[in-house]
């Protein structure tokens, strides 16, 4: 009886157990595949046969294949270039609905629903915008003169390339918007009001005042967009399955289709395995960015 008196007041050991359920999970579903995953890219395991080790030799042939090297020069250039643009245009945003401005909750919920939308669905509606011969962006700019022809969205590299990243930040700027937003909020409103009466212009609060405080929470919310970019495959594997030319596979896709529809499972693993140290990079960016709001806080930890 004692003894159940003292775990519950203590708070470390409910904090344990309130974690347990998450971290049993966890386990389960996260550590125990990507264990497997990493084993997997050591062997020559192919679907319905389990593999030898082999150590390297997936990895050394992956390092000298032009397809992966394409692969991922597509994945970064597609995770920085579409990182970019949804802090650019999620940050405007989220100090457009920091105002007081009329409508602001509606706003705010329109604002949502590219996040919420499953991102088939939306993969499915940009299929039909970019679609060759019944595009509507297409179709205005030949109404308007501007172009000549219907232009190839998809079977063009660079145009499916580009296409493929104007896709990815309509569906991801929501959620950097609303958790700057968020972030935004937490700033007292005293700040601004001391510095307006010294005289401080709005770009110097923002420089000065918004992005410090804002920082940290910067730092998280890009961390997220990054893995959730780097990561992508629904919207490239419905929009144009890496093609063409495999101007638009990334990590993720080539993976899928080298271990699942190729059926070199050990290659399709060593694939994934090679994009962890580009994640663990992105964690790492984020790490710093707590510790430096805990110097902001005056933490000495």
């Amino acid at each position: 009886m004692k003894l159940l008196e003292k775990f519950q007041n203590s708070r470390n050991a409910l904090g344990w157990a309130f974690m347990l359920p998450a971290t049993v999970l966890l386990l389960l579903f996260l550590t125990y595949p990507l264990g497997l995953g990493t084993w997997l890219g050591f062997t020559d395991a192919k679907i319905g046969r389990a593999g030898e080790w082999i150590g390297l030799e997936n990895f050394s042939f992956l390092v000298t294949d032009s397809v992966t090297q394409l692969a991922l020069f597509n994945t970064l250039f597609y995770t920085t270039v579409a990182s970019a643009l949804k802090f650019a245009l999620g940050l405007w945003l989220a100090l457009l609905l920091n105002k007081n401005l009329p409508f602001q909750s509606f706003f705010r919920a329109v604002v949502l629903l590219p996040w919420i939308v499953p991102t088939a669905l939306s993969a499915i509606a940009f299929w039909w915008i970019y679609d060759a011969q019944f595009s509507v962006i297409s179709w205005a700019l030949l109404k308007l003169g501007w172009i000549d022809k219907y232009i190839d969205f998809l079977g063009n590299p660079w145009n499916a390339r580009v296409s493929t990243i104007v896709a990815n930040v309509w569906r991801g700027i929501p959620f950097v918007a609303i958790s700057l937003l968020a972030g935004l909020q937490t700033i007292s409103p005293s700040y601004y009001e001391a510095s307006a009466i010294d005289g401080a212009t709005p770009w110097q609060q923002f420089r000065h005042i918004t992005l410090p405080l804002l920082t940290p929470i910067i730092a998280v919310v890009m961390t997220f967009s990054v893995l959730f970019t780097f990561t992508d495959f629904q919207l490239i594997y419905v929009l144009t399955r890496g093609g063409p030319l495999n101007a638009t596979h990334l990590m993720a896709t080539l993976a899928f289709q080298r271990a699942i529809s190729g059926g070199a499972l050990a290659e399709g693993a060593a694939i994934a395995t090679l994009m962890v140290p580009f994640l663990l990079a992105a964690i790492m960016f984020s790490y710093f960015g707590l510790q430096r709001r805990a110097w902001q806080q005056g933490s000495d930890k």
